[in-house]
């Protein structure tokens, strides 16, 4: 969106106080949480629901990554449907297709209608994420605006981690539909308190053009590139001439698209923003560190509930403990800002979370409770430093007309990041399995006498095998996943240095309402 187009704010409300604040808080933080949820709640019940719908798990994939596609598509959308219809407008229209959405998956029957309310529910929920931060920054009092910025950052950390969590426990206990149906008293909360209480902050309407060519490449370019991600581990990568193909057309469109967005006069995603250094570096910051993040978000789960035997309960009593610190400090994190150089407490949150990577590279495959909840109690102190920082230092860089367009488009780099974190690690994980597996059993000392005492023990010769082949399986895995757990350690020492080649913002400003 071109500065033009940006939201202008008539005559300033006067932020919200007491109750009507916490309450008004909650529904934006509540809003922002179920959206962020619905990118990975659905990770560990594709198996449920293509059970359900009669179709292969591959096929049931396309519900993660139709959501994906029309999620990411739509949030860099938002600044330009901001100034069109309103900020509060459109935040309730989009909530209430949200849940409307969210229904429809519930009730669907087929796969193919399943896919179709998916995109649908992604194309409604994109925008809620940077529109419930700016309407959080500005319905606190611009002293506390840091505690707005804290509850934001809050929910967009904890919400990917439980997702799994709770896809596990209701798809395991109830049915699948439940990980939609469970949106709805959620959105109604949502609606009733941004409807009754933020009617105030309402921004003027822009009748602004859509930037049609832009926004085609955008879908494009974005939607090949996810779905390249999403396939491409099935597809064997680029041994597979349909991933090539996805490649070829994620590339091609996504250099017309900065072309014709950096040409255009009224652009639907305003790249200008990368113009100030201070905003690009927090960005590449925030994107290292969050595909960094979420590729330990997704590992951690799928190597405890595939490898050392955890349900998915079980694996949500481990991961859940990430939150606590993260929770508890947010406030801490908040009320930094500005008192300190801002890049010592993003780098020192970003090394802590270097740190606490290595202390995961020392998990064996028989780790007791304790030794696995330690890194997942401590990596929660790092990341409000992290989240809030960054995201302070990138707003903060760019003026207040254009940092609606810079929310949109963060958000969007944060999420696409989260994806190639994902792909990157899943493959990897596998790759560095079969190095793995390879090496063990190349320094395997007496195999065929384990068989035999396994025999002697009553095993049959290929229970025995068998047995011997899942110990080695169970070992290279956990090798393999140790190995990734120092390069996301590595990646957030890349983003720690990236902070650093951002100037000190001279006045920090945490959003459009100050």
């Amino acid at each position: 969106m071109s500065s033009t187009a940006a939201p202008t704010l008539p005559a300033e409300p006067q932020p919200l106080s007491g109750v009507r604040l916490i309450a008004a808080a909650v529904a934006l933080a509540l809003a922002n949480f179920v959206v962020v949820l619905d990118t990975t709640i659905a990770n560990v019940s594709v198996p449920h629901i293509a059970g359900g719908l009669a179709v292969s798990p591959t096929q049931g994939t396309w519900v993660i990554t139709s959501y994906a596609v029309a999620d990411a598509i739509s949030v860099p959308l938002t600044g330009w449907l901001a100034a069109r219809f309103g900020m509060v407008r459109w935040f309730l229209i989009s909530i209430a297709g949200f849940g409307l959405f969210s229904f429809l998956c519930g009730v669907s029957r087929t796969l193919d209608a399943l896919i179709l309310f998916r995109v649908l529910q992604g194309l409604s929920g994109g925008p809620l994420m940077p529109l419930s931060q700016i309407l959080l920054l500005r319905i606190f009092p611009k002293e506390k605006a840091g505690v707005g910025l804290a509850i934001w950052a809050m929910t967009t950390t904890t919400a990917p981690i439980l997702g799994p969590i709770l896809g596990g426990v209701i798809s395991d206990n109830w049915s699948w539909p439940w990980i939609f149906f469970i949106n709805l008293p959620v959105v109604a909360i949502c609606a009733f308190g941004v409807g009754s209480m933020l009617g105030g902050f309402e921004t003027r309407r822009v009748k602004a053009r859509i930037d049609t060519v832009g926004l085609i490449l955008l879908v494009l370019s974005v939607g090949a590139f996810q779905i390249m991600l999403d396939t491409g581990r099935e597809h064997d990568w680029f041994d597979s001439t349909w991933i090539v193909g996805l490649a070829i057309v994620a590339a091609i469109s996504f250099i017309a698209f900065v072309i014709w967005e950096l040409t255009d006069a009224n652009p639907v995603v305003d790249l200008r923003v990368f113009r100030f250094r201070g905003f690009s570096f927090a960005t590449i910051a925030i994107s290292l560190g969050f595909g960094a993040f979420f590729a330990q978000v997704v590992l951690t789960p799928l190597w405890l509930q595939q490898v050392a035997g955890y349900t998915a309960t079980d694996t949500g009593f481990v991961v859940a403990w990430l939150g606590v610190f993260a929770v508890l400090l947010s406030p801490v994190a908040a009320g930094s800002i500005g008192k300190i150089d801002i890049r010592i407490t993003i780098s020192a949150g970003i090394l802590w979370m270097a740190f606490i990577s290595t202390l995961r590279a020392g998990w064996t495959a028989d780790v007791d409770y304790w030794t696995l909840a330690w890194p997942h109690i401590l990596q929660g102190i790092g990341m409000p430093f992290f989240f809030v920082g960054l995201t302070a230092l990138a707003l903060s860089s760019v003026p207040m007309k254009d940092q609606t367009s810079a929310a949109g488009l963060m958000s969007f780099l944060r999420t696409l990041s989260g994806a190639i974190g994902t792909a990157i690690a899943t493959t990897a994980w596998d790759d560095s399995t079969a190095s793995a597996r390879a090496q063990l059993v190349a320094t395997m000392n007496d195999a065929g006498g384990a068989i035999y005492q396994l025999q002697q023990a009553g095993l049959t010769l290929e229970q025995a095998r068998a047995a011997v082949t899942r110990i080695v399986e169970v070992q290279a895995s956990t090798l393999g996943v140790l190995h990734l757990f120092l390069a996301a350690g590595a990646v957030f020492l890349i983003a720690a240095a990236a902070v650093w080649c951002a100037p000190r913002p001279k006045q920090i400003s945490m959003g459009a309402a100050h």
